[in-house]
């Protein structure tokens, strides 16, 4: 084991997901702007921010489970993933209620990283799994 800590880490490990998400909600704030839509932009850039932070504390979770040398089981991971996500959720229906229409950015925001991380996490595995199968393959073979 390393002695960096976890969140340090997760933080490194999705540092490609994050410097999107960072250009992401620079260029929203940058183009809300001129357009007058300064709260439509800054709503995005939480909305991005929100899901920034579920997806680390996910990566977090995950980390400390192996370093803690246990594998957590598929219900322990759902209950983990739906106490982030309630919780995540909450503020951003809380925010697109309460500064509604421009709060309602908050949910394309999350939407948006969370194709980002998509991007960032499924196709690298994707491609791992096609690898493993071709090895396969030729094993056999």
């Amino acid at each position: 084991m390393t002695s960096t800590p976890s969140i340090l880490r997760s933080i490194r490990n999705q540092r490609r997901a994050l410097l999107t998400a960072g250009l992401l909600i620079v260029a929203a704030i940058w183009i809300s702007i001129p357009l007058g839509e300064w709260r439509g932009g800054l709503f995005l850039s939480i909305g991005i921010v929100l899901g920034a932070i579920n997806h680390l504390l996910t990566e977090h979770y995950l980390l400390t489970q192996v370093e803690g040398g246990e594998l957590p089981t598929k219900k322990q991971y759902a209950a983990s993933s739906a106490v982030r996500l309630i919780g995540v959720s909450g503020v951003a229906v809380v925010l697109a209620l309460v500064f509604w229409p421009h709060g309602a950015a908050v949910l394309f925001g999350l939407a948006i990283f969370h194709l980002i991380a998509l991007v960032f996490t499924g196709i690298p595995l994707l491609r791992e799994v096609r690898k493993e199968l071709n090895e396969q393959i030729e094993e056999k073979a």
